[in-house]
């Protein structure tokens, strides 16, 4: 799969100034991703359901990315609306900005539940 998507708060994003490297590539070893659109929002609304900031998908193209790739199981389990056999790309290094070639904003229904990328 060429692109990936990644998850951040757009303040996070705006103030990097040439890579991205969540706290996850520190405690976990790797920076997560999501596949697709509808796996992403998944992510979205289990991990991010209170937060009132401004969350964007990163767009990753994955021939970009010095770090490799690897596809694992979700620990400890995928969220809610992903197949229990879903695996997910897992960046093992920092993204660098200039691997990130679209930037997609995700929207809200009026419960506040994640519901599509712009």
């Amino acid at each position: 799969m060429r692109y990936l998507l990644h998850l951040t708060d757009e303040k996070v994003w705006s103030a990097a100034p040439t890579e991205i490297a969540p706290a996850s590539l520190e405690t976990e070893g790797f920076v997560h991703a999501s596949p697709d659109e509808a796996t992403a929002l998944a992510v979205a609304n289990h991990v991010l359901p209170g937060t009132n900031e401004q969350q964007v998908a990163l767009v990753i193209d994955t021939t970009l990315l010095p770090a490799e790739v690897r596809w694992e199981a979700p620990s400890p389990a995928p969220p809610p609306g992903v197949g229990p056999q879903a695996l997910f790309p897992h960046i093992y290094g920092p993204v660098p900005r200039s691997a990130v070639v679209a930037v997609r904003y995700l929207r809200r229904d009026t419960s506040g539940a994640f519901v599509a990328m712009e």
